[in-house]
């Protein structure tokens, strides 16, 4: 399922990476990290694991 999520945490485009690193890890496809809304689109199956993913990494996130 595709899944929209905000992540007031993100400021750069290190974070921008991170966050697309960790995700790609959990098999998450097609994820993108809009730097300048804070919203990140990917493709997931399991987004109970990814929220705790970028909790861990310090970008908590929230569904939109």
């Amino acid at each position: 399922m595709t899944v929209k999520l905000f992540s007031k945490e993100i400021s750069c485009m290190h974070c921008v990476m991170h966050i697309k690193q960790a995700l790609k890890e959990l098999g998450a496809e097609h994820t993108e990290v809009d730097l300048a809304t804070k919203i990140i689109t990917l493709e997931t199956d399991n987004l109970d694991a990814v929220l705790k993913k970028l909790t861990e990494i310090g970008y908590p996130s929230e569904v939109i």
